[in-house]
């Protein structure tokens, strides 16, 4: 099998994430499906500290919460949490990603979505990494 980019990856997790939140919503367990092992890894790291990572998104957003964005929003702004938090990878290149996939799947024809998210993060990078 062929090693997914790390845009492949990222995206990929972003859809797992957003399904898991999707079938969360409704009330069904979610049953995760992966073409590749590190994604599968990562996936499961990211879960055990969803929690964590929630708190952190939580204590950035101001006069909003986590569960008004929509869910690809969401998952796009967990998964680049987790790895300012819990990866090697540079800062800057984490929000660049997010912010790339945000224009990609969520963006609004406004463009205030990839600003918002990008400021987000710049603010969780900064308390985490200093």
């Amino acid at each position: 099998m062929n090693q997914l980019t790390r845009r492949q990856l990222r995206t990929e997790l972003m859809n797992q994430l957003y399904q898991y939140d999707l079938y969360k919503s409704e009330g069904f367990p979610f049953i995760p499906t992966f073409e590749d092992e590190t994604m599968e890894a990562m996936y499961h790291s990211l879960m055990e500290v969803i929690k964590d990572i929630d708190d952190i998104i939580e204590k950035h957003l101001f006069d909003y919460s986590l569960y008004r964005l929509n869910y690809v929003d969401r998952a796009i702004i967990r998964l680049a949490t987790y790895e300012l938090k819990y990866t090697k990878t540079e800062k800057q290149i984490i929000i660049n990603e997010a912010v790339e996939l945000t224009k990609m799947y969520s963006n609004l024809d406004d463009e205030k979505q990839h600003k918002f998210t990008n400021r987000l993060l710049d603010n969780i990078a900064k308390t985490i990494k200093g």
